[in-house]
């Protein structure tokens, strides 16, 4: 009963993860391109605040949840495959963070802006490639997961 819980408990955790993600990048992106500073600001206010509420506590639950789980299956984490993906885990995280100040910066750079009615500065642009950039690895490192818990592959690493 315990595992299947937790099994439960850390697939909904990763589809969170990878919903919210690809969700919140969808609607930044639709956003931005439309050049609207007010639009840009009130998206950029929302996935803030959906960053905050369902990733930031999906992603602090989804190694308790996974731990808990190899514990109860009996799955070493030097098992290749579960190394490996936390290996992806923290290679998400590495550009997951930076994004989350990112989008705060182009929350409060769209708010100035259209609050002054003048265009987005440059350091939204720049900021925004850069917000748009993080996004590839972490996207496919997370996609790298999903395939690796799926399969579970014999991989030596130790």
């Amino acid at each position: 009963m315990l595992e299947e819980f937790l099994r439960l408990a850390h697939v909904v955790g990763a589809t969170v993860l990878f919903g919210t993600g690809a969700g919140i990048a969808f609607f930044m992106v639709m956003a931005h391109r439309t050049g609207d500073t007010k639009l840009i600001a009130h998206v950029a206010g929302t996935v803030v605040i959906a960053d905050t509420i369902f990733t930031a506590t999906a992603a602090v639950l989804q190694p308790v949840t996974g731990y808990l789980l190899a514990q109860s299956i009996g799955w070493s984490l030097q098992e290749g495959w579960i190394a490996l993906s936390l290996l992806l885990y923290v290679l998400t995280g590495i550009f997951w963070l930076p994004v989350v100040w990112i989008q705060i910066r182009l929350r409060n750079l769209a708010r100035s802006a259209s609050a002054a009615g003048l265009p987005l500065p440059s350091a939204y642009h720049r900021l925004y490639r850069v917000w748009f950039a993080c996004g590839f690895p972490a996207f496919f490192s997370v996609v790298g997961i999903f395939w690796l818990m799926l399969n579970k592959p014999s991989i030596a690493l130790f």
